[in-house]
């Protein structure tokens, strides 16, 4: 039986606003699990709650209501037992690839012989091998991302929380990164919880979908990708893939549909 990693139970969050003294509901009753191991994708309409969902994950916002927990123990701030990976690379200007990854080791006091030797292993996992001390500007998006992927991998977390980390990326780098991530995730062994609005990059990346219905977000479904690993490229020509992104299509459409309708009743109103 599958031990679970991740798990959120009851989960709401509401973001107050200042302006009208209103309360905004971004999340509604998210229960959910990810297991040990596992590569979970969250797609969904603009607007669902999927990075509201994230920063609760990463402890960087308390819920309104309900709770998470990694490994039994409830989310209540940051940790490094969570390695958190952007949409912008975020790395340090001033510092070399080897001196960006060997931040969090740095933050922890490990930053001496056996942490650089680690650094250097996520490095050459990556596949940055030879670019130790090259600065960022020096690096293409594809490069920053893998040294911010190296960064947090480093610190050796229980589960890689990714946030849209290739939407910034070109169509033809992006694709290239897909196959690089499953190489590193398959070699790394750690368990992923990954945000993307691209639907065939959730189909190919993931062991499950869930699709987040629109605001306030909430689970419209799951989704278990069976098909074949290791997974090239080309699998996204498959039969059952094209299956997969036409069922995922169809549930966000309706979502869309609803909110622009639900927003058309509003304007009506108010006219």
């Amino acid at each position: 039986m599958a031990q679970t990693k991740l798990q959120a139970v009851g989960l709401r969050h509401e973001y107050y606003q200042p302006r009208t003294g209103g309360r905004l509901l971004a999340l509604d009753q998210i229960n959910l699990e990810v297991n040990e191991g596992e590569f979970v994708t969250i797609v969904g309409p603009s607007g669902c709650g999927k990075t509201t969902f994230i920063n609760l994950c990463d402890g960087l916002l308390k819920p309104t209501a309900g709770h998470i927990t990694i490994d039994g123990k409830t989310v209540t701030g940051p940790g490094i037992d969570r390695g958190m990976v952007f949409q912008d690379s975020c790395l340090m200007p001033w510092r070399t690839v080897l001196k960006n990854v060997i931040f969090g080791l740095e933050c922890q006091g490990l930053d001496n012989a056996e942490g650089v030797s680690r650094a250097m292993g996520f490095i050459k996992l990556v596949g940055l091998q030879g670019f130790e001390e090259h600065y960022p500007h020096e690096l293409s998006g594809g490069m920053q991302q893998r040294c911010n992927l190296a960064r947090a991998l480093t610190v050796d977390p229980k589960i890689l929380i990714m946030d849209e980390p290739f939407a910034a990326l070109d169509a033809q780098t992006r694709e290239i990164m897909q196959a690089e991530l499953l190489r590193i995730w398959r070699e790394s062994g750690k368990t992923v919880l990954f945000i993307t609005h691209q639907i065939n990059e959730a189909i190919f990346l993931a062991d499950r979908v869930i699709v987040f219905g629109s605001r306030p977000g909430r689970v419209k479904k799951m989704i278990p990708i069976n098909l074949p690993r290791p997974r090239d490229l080309s699998i996204k020509r498959d039969p059952q893939f094209l299956k997969y992104e036409d069922e995922l299509w169809t549930l966000i459409e309706e979502e869309v549909k609803k909110t622009m309708l639900a927003d058309q009743v509003v304007q009506n109103i108010n006219k």
